[in-house]
């Protein structure tokens, strides 16, 4: 096979074969492709497009570039889920202990924040002592212990998919459906769990900023999922506000414990009961409305915060600050924000306000910046709110008082105020199978 060949072939829209496209990724590992080809190549798949056959063939090789984990050393169904990213995304931290109250596994690789999004790890690393780097019989045992564990990608997972993601990102190919569908599920394949229920954000503080794109992006990668023998379903969930109130690493872990006392914020609530609801489904609990109610019911009884605090003194954490969040270290410095008019919240341009969090020193600049887990955003209004100008709307944290002015404007500009009341979106906009899209 000569690489110049599937370039050309792929630019003028034709249809890869299995064995072209397992020699072009494995090639490309070994480093017998070089980056100006692999780069061509990419171009070509941006402009033309990928065929499912083809789609599925690519996941399958990346997945296949490293690792594949083998989870047959922990008893019973093992689920995962997987977010696109957003803005005080703290999902992970409700549903995993949800699901796990209810006999449900899950054995989760999470990554870190870059940008606007947090990253779970993150939120994890801001509770006092909590390991991430478990090895694998750590990441086994505890699952086995507790139900669940999250830890930071370990090994060699997908490596093709790192090399792949850095070209994508200087060469103006990173918002290609099929190449976001095989980056996202080579990594959920090679982490082996049995099902996978993906979260994909939609609205301004997502990747994908449109509702038919998120789905089409949804439908690939359920696909993917189902051709490789995982059971897969997807949620289309909202992404044009922040969810919850709280925005940076601790203040997230405390709005989660929060949430699973059940004194969460109702957007919050809502979304993590579809999910764990979801997953529970994939897992063959009951219809999607008896987990749901399942997941609700381990709410209320604690089950689902003792297994959170478990999980975080099984890998070493401090499970005292799960049990009592005021015990997290407090951020030395603080600002309110002031509404700048009388009126609604009209809309919040949610990127802008993780960008603010970030500012404070609650996310990353750079993959190796250092993050100040006490930094954040907590939002006391929202959208559909009514505000005056004596109004506080947000209250940002940080322990380097000089980033406050810079991350008050950021805030600020974010947030729009108008006369009229907006219009309610939902917070679940579809649900995605094999079988079919359903709107809600």
């Amino acid at each position: 096979m000569r690489m110049y060949d599937v370039i050309m072939k792929k630019r003028n829209g034709g249809v890869l074969t299995e064995e072209e496209i397992r020699e072009v990724i494995s090639g490309y590992v070994a480093g017998e492709i070089p980056d100006y080809q692999m780069s061509a190549f990419l171009m070509a798949v941006y402009f033309q497009g990928m065929t499912e056959e083809e789609t599925v063939a690519m996941t399958e090789a990346v997945a296949h570039s490293g690792d594949m984990v083998d989870l047959s050393a922990i008893a019973g169904i093992k689920v995962d889920k997987h977010s696109t990213g957003g803005v005080g995304d703290k999902t992970s931290l409700i549903i995993g202990p949800i699901v796990a109250a209810c006999g449900v596994k899950v054995a989760k690789m999470s990554g870190r924040g870059l940008g606007h999004t947090g990253g779970t790890v993150d939120k994890m690393e801001a509770i006092p002592g909590m390991r991430t780097d478990l090895s694998r019989e750590e990441f086994f045992r505890v699952v086995n212990q507790t139900g669940l564990s999250i830890i930071g990608q370990t090994g060699n997972l997908a490596p093709a998919d790192k090399k792949l993601y850095a070209l994508r990102d200087v060469t103006a190919t990173v918002d290609s459906i099929p190449l976001i569908a095989v980056s996202i599920m080579s990594k959920k394949l090679a982490a082996g769990s049995d099902a996978i229920l993906l979260d994909v954000k939609t609205g301004s503080g997502a990747f994908m900023k449109t509702l038919e794109d998120s789905i089409a992006l949804a439908k690939e990668m359920v696909s993917i999922g189902e051709n490789a023998g995982r059971k897969t379903a997807a949620l289309i969930t909202d992404m044009d506000i922040p969810l919850g109130n709280n925005i940076g690493n601790s203040l997230e872990v405390m709005e989660a414990v929060e949430t699973l006392k059940g004194n969460g914020p109702a957007d919050l609530t809502e979304v993590c009961i579809h999910l764990a609801g979801n997953m529970l489904y994939l897992a063959g609990k009951g219809t999607i409305e008896e987990c749901m109610a399942l997941a609700k019911a381990k709410i209320e009884d604690g089950s689902a915060l003792e297994r959170l605090a478990a999980m975080v003194e099984a890998q070493g954490g401090d499970a005292s600050v799960i049990l009592d969040p005021s015990r997290f270290a407090k951020a030395p410095y603080s600002m309110q924000v002031f509404a700048e008019k009388e009126g609604y919240i009209g809309a919040m341009d949610t990127e802008g306000c993780g960008i603010a969090s970030s500012m404070l020193g609650a996310g990353r600049q750079t993959k190796d910046s250092a993050i100040d887990p006490a930094a954040g955003i907590v939002l006391k209004r929202k959208v559909g709110d009514y505000v005056t100008k004596e109004d506080v709307i947000a209250v940002l944290y940080t322990s380097d008082s000089s980033l406050l002015e810079q991350a008050q404007k950021k805030y600020v500009s974010s947030v729009r105020i108008q006369v009229e009341a907006p219009k309610k979106e939902p917070l679940i906009y579809a649900r995605v199978t094999k079988e079919a899209v359903e709107r809600f």
